[in-house]
């Protein structure tokens, strides 16, 4: 399944090249939707969470909220980056 083949922290970091905070032993990044770091990644489930807005992404997901794009564009993105 497309979107548990790329890590949602790479999603996050390289890109979508989102503002981040290393605290502890765990991602923190700005949420696109209310701008705010009280988020999360879970390697387990490869999902991200704002704890503000109470959203969660997965890579597509986020690819599509800050690529301001439609899901078939986020799948190309994402395809384009597993296939590099």
């Amino acid at each position: 399944m497309l979107r548990n083949e790329i890590l949602i922290d790479e999603v996050i970091t390289d890109l979508m090249n989102l503002e981040v905070r290393n605290m502890r032993d765990r991602l923190r990044f700005r949420c696109p939707l209310c701008y705010n770091f009280h988020t999360a990644t879970n390697h387990v489930t490869n999902l991200a969470r704002c704890f503000d807005c109470q959203k969660n992404f997965n890579p597509i997901d986020l690819v599509m909220t800050v690529g301001k794009c439609s899901f078939m564009d986020a799948v190309k993105i994402l395809k384009d980056r597993i296939d590099q």
